[in-house]
């Protein structure tokens, strides 16, 4: 396979990783090319980026990649965070937000261990939002931070209480009731865009 085409499979699947990014390994893995090879395409990109007026850059963190904007472009940001269409949420803060609604009060380590995967970002992006806030440390061993949802999460969800919340099955598997939260994150994420449109 041609550099260039290895170059754009990279470039897709720092896309489409999200907020989660992707590490070297994982790259090397999937594209089946030694991490030299990705070491190589990893700073053609960061070149590309950076000498071709681009409006993303390649960010490294935690030995995990991710594309983000630019900095300088923040004020651009801000205003399209302002209009009523920046209510939907990724695919990941929506399972991150479900899990501490009906987990609550829950810790970052419980969140990753219900999602199989780390969850600092989401929990940033959530907590950016005000949708959830640190409610006190856990009395175990580094006494790790508490999460738990806000008054601003019941009201972007339309919900007078917790109790409003639409109750799980029992005796479920952690998968299972991610599931069911995310239905019904979804359903309400999907209102809010249906009444911002209406609103225009």
């Amino acid at each position: 396979m041609e550099i260039n085409e290895l170059k754009a499979i990279a470039e897709g699947l720092l896309f489409a990783s999200g907020d989660e990014g992707v590490s070297m390994k994982q790259l090397a893995r999937v594209l089946d090319v030694s991490e030299k090879t990705i070491e190589h395409i990893l700073d053609e990109l960061r070149y590309d980026y950076d000498h071709t007026n681009r409006g993303i850059l390649l960010m490294k963190s935690h030995e995990v990649y991710h594309l983000t904007t630019r900095p300088e472009h923040s004020e651009y940001f801000k205003r399209y965070l302002e209009t009523p269409h920046s209510s939907r949420m990724s695919q990941a803060a929506l399972e991150t937000l479900a899990i501490i609604a009906y987990k609550q009060p829950i810790t970052r380590a419980e969140i990753d261990e219900v999602r199989g995967v780390k969850s600092d970002r989401p929990v940033q992006t959530l907590i950016n939002r005000s949708l959830i806030e640190e409610v006190g440390r856990k009395d175990s061993i580094g006494r790790p931070v508490l999460f738990a949802t806000t008054t601003d999460f019941l009201t972007y969800f339309g919900l007078t209480s917790l109790e409003e919340l639409p109750p799980l099955p029992e005796n479920v598997e952690n998968d299972e009731t991610e599931q069911e939260a995310d239905l019904f994150f979804e359903k309400f994420s999907e209102q809010l865009d249906e009444n911002a449109s209406d609103s225009d």
